[in-house]
């Protein structure tokens, strides 16, 4: 008899961060908007970002450890996508305009953002994790 996962995935975590950031930062960043807008962890399907940082270990470990689905996408892809809260400085360094936002709606297929980007930092020596939050359409 094949049982189903009773906890249905919708919701896809965008994430923007810099280089070689940690596990841990990945995980506080998450827990702390999931907490924040009383969403639940078992409901996310996956992490979404730009393919720049698709060997990124922090994100690569965070995801193997709790069984999601990473997606990348390329800045084109990702600058296709109409966000409200764009960044010009994001734009120069990788060349798109929103990382967290625009990936997230691209991997949950929809337009419904349940987070707006929110930064992180877990200590002056950590760097920044940006979290955005779409619901699958």
């Amino acid at each position: 008899m094949l049982v189903a996962n009773a906890t249905p995935k919708y919701l896809w975590v965008g994430i923007g961060c810099q280089r070689g950031i940690s596990k841990l930062a990945i995980e506080s960043a998450i827990e702390s908007v999931c907490a924040e807008y009383d969403l639940d962890l078992a409901t996310i399907a996956g992490i979404a970002t730009l393919d720049l940082k698709a060997n990124e270990p922090g994100l690569i470990d965070f995801c193997r450890e709790s069984d999601w689905f990473l997606k990348t996408y390329s800045p084109e892809r990702l600058n296709s996508v109409t966000v409200a809260r764009s960044s010009q400085l994001v734009s120069t360094l990788v060349g798109t305009a929103s990382v967290a936002e625009a990936a997230a709606l691209c991997a949950a297929r929809s337009n419904i953002l349940l987070v707006p980007k929110q930064k992180f930092r877990l200590s002056s020596t950590s760097g920044f994790v940006t979290v955005a939050i779409a619901q699958s359409g």
